[in-house]
């Protein structure tokens, strides 16, 4: 062996002289862009695949328009909000559009740079071809198909928008019942309504259920970056207040210089006690819970004091802790349903869900949601806002059970 460290000269050459080929002509694309999305490098592998020219993409191309419609919306409500939060994002499948009108499935992994001060500075994305897909990007992809052969393309893109920003099923909680329901008032534009349960350390659960202002493209993407939020701060620090306080401050930070980004949410913890449950509850300026007892009583939990989230620097928010035994059940819901209209000059109000809702007993998540789905239903039209729904109970004893 020669050459220094032991490489034979003509291989120590050609190392160093194939850095920039490596790159330029790699088996997977290379693109970096400004934080606004605009490309200014990106390697020949990738112009190839898409048959561009570098000239017409370097500083005159956003890379999100490369990609297709159903993949624009994707990567800016979920892929870029993620990227923000976190700094990187690994084997996000998407397409790309080709010039010459074909699609390519992609897996896209993208980093932040950031200089010695912690700014951000770049954003590198790798782009493999991919073929095998996630369920859930075939079926989006498939309902995105369906819609632009169809006249109510809109209305289909965005009710898959919608799903998308919802869990697909609640997961079971042991020794509880869990049950949930969105209802859309329009077909037609993406609502700003959000829930979701989730398993925590220590025989802990957390969960949540809000409702964002505004609707549509904005309201998706600040729901997508809220449960993202959430879930993260929840894992991290389980006190609801905690949780709420994390939220907060990314939402007043990530609205400065754009539309403002706030949203009312209640947000707790579950665990199991006994033969019962204990729940840690906080609030930011959302409709008071509705707790239901096994006797047939039920009551509104005011968490009077809480502030909006993400309106203010320093939000103040309420916290408050019950306990369900068997038979016992709470619900959470979003203003929709409150706010609904009972006629010209009247509305649907608090204290007539729990006074129409009375009497159950014993209270079961599934049982109580779907009386509330016959609320919706007898109100109509009045109803004029998107509607979630969360339940949790606890399963009555035999000796109890109707």
């Amino acid at each position: 062996m020669s050459g220094s460290g032991g490489i034979e000269p003509e291989l120590s050459a050609l190392l160093e002289d194939s850095v920039e080929d490596l790159y330029d002509n790699a088996p997977c694309g290379y693109v970096s862009t400004l934080l606004d999305g605009t490309i200014v490098k990106i390697n020949a592998t990738l112009l190839r695949w898409l048959g561009l020219e570098r000239d017409a993409v370097v500083g005159r191309t956003s890379f999100p328009d490369l990609l297709t419609v159903g993949g624009r919306i994707y990567y800016e409500t979920h892929f870029a909000p993620l990227l923000h939060m976190q700094g990187e994002v690994g084997g996000v499948a998407l397409e790309l559009r080709a010039a010459e009108g074909t699609r390519l499935p992609v897996l896209l992994t993208s980093a932040v740079k950031t200089d010695a001060g912690g700014k951000a500075q770049l954003i590198r994305t790798t782009v493999f071809a991919a073929r095998d897909r996630r369920t859930y990007e075939e079926e989006l992809l498939r309902a995105r198909e369906q819609a632009e052969r169809e006249r109510d393309r809109a209305q289909r893109l965005a009710r898959v928008l919608q799903q998308t920003l919802l869990p697909p099923v609640l997961p079971e909680v042991p020794g509880m019942q869990a049950a949930a329901y969105y209802h859309p008032a329009s077909r037609d534009q993406v609502g700003g309504d959000f829930y979701d349960l989730f398993p925590l350390p220590g025989d802990t659960w957390g969960f949540f259920l809000g409702d964002v202002s505004g609707k549509g493209e904005n309201a998706a993407v600040v729901t997508s970056l809220i449960r993202y939020t959430l879930r993260g701060a929840a894992v991290f620090d389980p006190d609801p207040v905690s949780v709420l306080a994390h939220l907060n401050s990314v939402l007043y930070q990530a609205s400065e210089g754009r539309y403002p980004r706030f949203c009312t949410v209640i947000c707790g913890s579950v665990r199991p006690d006994g033969d019962g449950a204990v729940l840690t509850l906080a609030g930011g300026g959302h409709t008071p819970a509705l707790v239901f007892r096994a006797d047939g009583t039920s009551s509104l939990l005011h968490l009077r004091g809480g502030q909006l989230v993400g309106a203010l620097p320093e939000a103040r928010f309420v916290t408050a802790e019950i306990r369900l035994g068997p038979g016992d059940a709470v619900l959470l819901y979003t203003d929709g349903l409150t706010e609904a209209r009972t006629g010209a000059d009247s509305w649907y109000s608090e204290e007539d869900l729990r006074d129409e809702l009375g009497g159950l007993a014993p209270a079961t998540a599934p049982g109580v949601v779907e009386a509330v789905i016959r609320v919706l239903e007898d109100l109509g039209d009045g109803v004029e806002d998107d509607t979630a729904l969360l339940a949790l109970s606890v399963p009555a004893l035999d000796g109890d059970r109707a």
